[in-house]
């Protein structure tokens, strides 16, 4: 009686350890570096022109006095005509800014009155204020 044991081919083992490793250490880069980059910047690198004009970013002032009169750029303006000339300094540069200095008295109906025009025609407003001191 043979009471050898019958091998049926040889055996194959595949080690993964070295490989585990290698790609811990890929994870790992991939993960810092992701990290560092800022995916929400976009490079471009602009055409050249020797014609160019830059875009002027004007700011008007609209002043309202504690009697209700109403100023743009130091001339008076009547309240039903201030949306009209507001929209005439907004056909003359593209990127307007209205600057509203109201005294402090006023009522925030007739400041919120501005605020909805400049609302209409789309234009930046900021309100001016004095520093406190």
């Amino acid at each position: 009686m043979n009471l050898r044991k019958r091998h049926r081919g040889a055996s194959a083992e595949v080690h993964t350890s070295a490989m585990n490793d290698i790609m811990f250490f890929l994870l790992l880069f991939f993960l810092i570096a992701s990290t560092v980059t800022n995916p929400n910047v976009i490079k471009l690198v602009l055409p050249k022109s020797s014609s160019g004009q830059s875009v002027s970013k004007k700011t008007i002032t609209v002043s309202v006095t504690k009697d209700l009169r109403y100023y743009v750029d130091k001339k008076e303006v009547p309240v039903d005509g201030l949306q009209a000339t507001l929209s005439g300094y907004k056909t003359l540069a593209n990127e307007l800014t209205i600057v509203l200095y109201v005294d402090k008295t006023v009522a925030i109906q007739d400041v919120v009155q501005v605020m909805d025009i400049a609302q209409k025609l789309n234009i930046k407003l900021v309100l001016a204020t004095e520093p406190k001191g």
